[in-house]
């Protein structure tokens, strides 16, 4: 089943980078992209997509605000946060923040794909794995 994604960056060529990225998975299809938290927000009410990934560095609305304002709104909707300053930022906090993963931009574009894929299958406080259908918290990728 194809999941529909939402990429907020403010810089325009990354932006339209993770785009072509995740247009070009059978999995996935690009339903809006952002320039900023407050513009992620507003799409993201209209669209209602499956994932959103989120940079942390944002004019208007950074990153953690529109986190914030999301999950007050599209609280069963998982966040990625794709950001150079994920060392910044702990696993601990992001979870109080509602935030599903944290990518570093300094890791390859297979550990963001990998986490989008791994916390669309998170469901109800947990991940089920289809080894030992138990319920663990999903791998949050950050930076050592």
């Amino acid at each position: 089943m194809v999941k529909s994604v939402l990429i907020a960056e403010d810089h325009a060529l990354t932006r339209h980078a993770l785009c072509s990225l995740f247009a070009s998975q059978e999995d996935f299809e690009v339903c809006g992209d952002a320039e900023n938290g407050q513009e992620a927000v507003e799409i993201a009410q209209v669209l209602r997509p499956d994932l959103i990934v989120l940079d942390l560095s944002m004019p208007v609305m950074n990153g953690i605000e529109a986190a914030q304002a999301l999950k007050r709104l599209m609280p069963e909707t998982p966040i990625i946060v794709f950001s150079e300053y994920c060392d910044l930022f702990s696993e601990r906090e992001a979870r109080s923040e509602g935030i599903s993963a944290l990518v570093s931009k300094t890791e390859p574009v297979s550990v963001l794909l990998d986490n989008a894929r791994a916390v669309l299958h998170y469901t109800a406080g947990g991940f089920l794995s289809p080894s030992n259908q138990t319920k663990e918290q999903p791998h949050v990728h950050t930076r050592s």
